[in-house]
């Protein structure tokens, strides 16, 4: 059992530390500016056709970030995919496969494929032959998860995702503002000016915030991206879920004290949405995103009978390990801008393998 094993010291979280300010860290500034350099050649490149994207036989749907880290891409992924195939079409899941291990898949496709058994979903480093795996097996829409950046596969939509909790991958700070620092000084992949190439913004855990943060946001990327039209979502607590698939009644937190695990981009968000449901958090054991578990990190959690609860991408790693925790399971939830985010997904052209279908399907009743 967990809690017979001497605890393993959580790692530090490189946010934790690049939220300071002050001391040593401000050097990182230096690097940062090669970084951002860089990132901003390379995208003069894309835009003046020196550098150029690969296209596939099939609507490409992108999913992306500013920052490295969570924005709540995969409840989003879920909700698009679900889209689809409420329409009748096949939808595909490619994605790079981060932290992988050799001949393995990555955590958030094992956490995917368990949600989505019927999707195809490929993991390739090289997104272009990725996707024409999936065209190749006749998927009618490829979704691009953590693309906005791989500009070598064109896409047809480009949605960008930011965490009202963390918009440029740093919390709020004391002043009320959102900090913006580019890697490694922070966690932003490029400039926020970067989302004006978006075709919409979502911004998620819009509940999280207070109204006038919210607010504040909302006009800081109507700045950035003038005219990208801006969704807001939440995401929603549904139930929890044991080891063996049965549904709890989330009403079972309320009034609980219970012990939290995870290894995820944002574990603020995933312990504030357990608290509004009336549990008392008495331990959060927070690692850093993709954290690969070992025998002694789950050491006393759940000790006195507590409950121990989980997120669904930590859990497909820690069952490997035989630890059996509950999954607060949640869904993707669009709250305002949904009727945009529809029109621009009905507005894709269609596949080829689905005109193909359509073409056999006209001459068997012809």
């Amino acid at each position: 059992m967990a809690s017979e094993l001497s605890a393993a010291p959580a790692p530090i979280r490189p946010d934790a530390v690049l939220a300071r300010r002050g001391g040593a860290v401000e050097l990182l500034w230096i690097p940062a500016a090669v970084f951002l350099a860089a990132s901003e050649l390379r995208r003069r490149l894309y835009d003046a056709r020196v550098l150029r994207s690969g296209h596939v036989d099939a609507p490409v749907v992108c999913l992306g970030n500013l920052t490295a880290g969570g924005t709540g891409k995969s409840p989003f992924a879920l909700w698009l995919a679900r889209w689809f195939q409420a329409r009748g079409l096949r939808p595909g899941l490619l994605s790079r496969g981060y932290r992988a291990a050799r001949g393995g898949v990555g955590d958030e496709t094992r956490m995917l494929a368990a949600r989505l058994v019927d999707v195809l979903h490929v993991e390739d480093p090289d997104r272009l032959r990725g996707a024409r795996a999936l065209v190749e097996r006749g998927v009618d829409v490829v979704l691009l998860d953590d693309g906005f950046q791989h500009r070598r596969l064109a896409r047809d939509l480009d949605f960008v995702l930011i965490d009202a909790t963390r918009p440029f991958g740093l919390p709020w700070d004391a002043q009320g503002r959102a900090p913006a620092a580019p890697l490694p000084r922070g966690l932003l992949r490029e400039r926020p000016a970067a989302l004006a190439r978006a075709n919409a913004i979502v911004v998620t855990r819009s509940d999280q915030v207070d109204p006038a943060r919210l607010r504040a946001l909302l006009e800081r990327l109507e700045r950035e991206a003038p005219g990208v039209p801006i969704a807001e979502a939440v995401h929603r607590p549904v139930a929890l879920l044991r080891a063996d698939g049965a549904r709890l009644d989330l009403a079972r937190l309320r009034g609980e004290s219970i012990d939290l695990v995870s290894g995820i981009g944002n574990p603020d968000a995933f312990e504030n949405t357990v608290r509004t449901l009336g549990a008392r958090v008495s331990e959060h054991r927070r690692f850093p995103d993709h954290h690969a578990y070992g025998s002694g990190d789950l050491a006393g959690l759940g000790a006195g009978g507590r409950m121990l609860v989980t997120t669904h991408k930590d859990a497909v790693k820690l069952a490997q390990h035989g630890q059996h925790t509950l999954v607060l399971e949640v869904d993707f939830e669009l709250r305002a801008g949904r009727a945009a985010i529809e029109a621009l997904l009905e507005a894709l052209a269609p596949a080829r393998a689905r005109v193909e279908r359509a073409a056999i399907h006209t001459g068997l009743h012809g």
